[in-house]
């Protein structure tokens, strides 16, 4: 049967799931299920945030450029009803409706790490779809090498893209082997709610093997070009910020080291925890890479 938003699964029911499905059900060497029913082997087993952390604290200047203040003024946005524009070298160019890019019966849990390039990071339960199944519809032409993304530029909604902190609307983009890797989705949801307007609502890009900012939110545009696009951080400070923002302890920000991270939740005494070469996806994405110097390449 598939998941209704409806059935909302509270977040002790949630973590005790898991953890029954990291003990008896993994040493049968079955799959966790995801929340619409699907195979997750692509998530991790670590411990996801809370609800409140994830939807308390982030980053979304389209809203203002405090970590609470997403929370605290995106309840200004409309996200229904809501398309995507999908265009470029696509076979069927088109206004998409979330619900038609990201059917409740085709919905997948996936449990990852993000890893924000300030040196922060959390682990999220998302509910979403592979971004390859959705261009796959849209029919990817042979000479297509890259994939835009843009966000919804409206500052009466969104009161933070009255500042000039970012040349509005945010952009993103990735290479198309990236875009088709089964890890990068599109999502909807975490924990299984429908996804809160401050983490990007009603629809985003999530690649977790990447610095948070590459995984745009409140999409409105998806483009399928051979050129690549230009990325919002990186026209900003192209010293900084490049375009690929692959997660890379080796590779430090010009003013603050990416060796460590902090988890958020760990609490005042926490401490640092080492940050994993691609946030601990290099088994999986790596080759992607390969021949590349990724100091020059950042």
């Amino acid at each position: 049967m598939a998941l209704k938003w409806s059935d909302v699964t509270p977040e002790a029911d949630y973590l005790c799931r898991r953890a029954f499905l990291a003990t008896g059900v993994a040493a049968l060497a079955t799959p966790a299920l995801g929340l619409g029913g699907k195979p997750s082997g692509l998530s991790t087993d670590e411990t996801p945030n809370s609800f409140e952390d994830i939807t308390n604290y982030n980053n979304f200047y389209e809203f203002g450029t405090g970590k609470t203040d997403p929370a605290q003024y995106a309840g200004s946005l409309k996200t229904a009803p809501w398309s995507v524009q999908i265009d470029g070298m696509v076979d069927r160019p088109g206004s998409y409706g979330v619900e038609d890019l990201t059917p409740e019966a085709a919905l997948e849990e996936r449990v990852y790490r993000l890893r924000c390039v300030e040196g922060w990071s959390m682990v999220i339960p998302w509910l979403g779809v592979p971004l390859a199944g959705v261009l796959g519809k849209a029919g990817v032409q042979p000479g297509a090498k890259y994939v835009a993304f843009r966000t919804l530029h409206d500052p009466e909604q969104m009161p933070g893209q009255r500042s000039r902190v970012i040349d509005w609307p945010y952009r993103e983009g990735l290479r198309l082997d990236e875009a088709m890797h089964p890890l990068t989705i599109l999502a909807t949801g975490l924990y299984g709610r429908v996804l809160p307007n401050q983490n990007g609502a009603p629809i985003r890009l999530v690649v977790p093997w990447k610095y948070g900012f590459k995984s745009i939110k409140s999409l409105v545009s998806i483009t399928l070009t051979d050129k690549q696009p230009q990325t919002s951080w990186q026209m900003l400070q192209p010293g900084e910020y490049g375009f690929y923002a692959n997660v890379n302890p080796q590779v430090d920000h010009p003013r603050w080291s990416q060796a460590t991270e902090r988890r958020i939740g760990s609490g005042l005494f926490g401490g640092r925890q080492e940050t994993l070469m691609f946030n601990g996806y290099g088994d999986q994405v790596a080759g992607l890479y390969a021949g590349m110097d990724l100091a020059k390449h950042y």
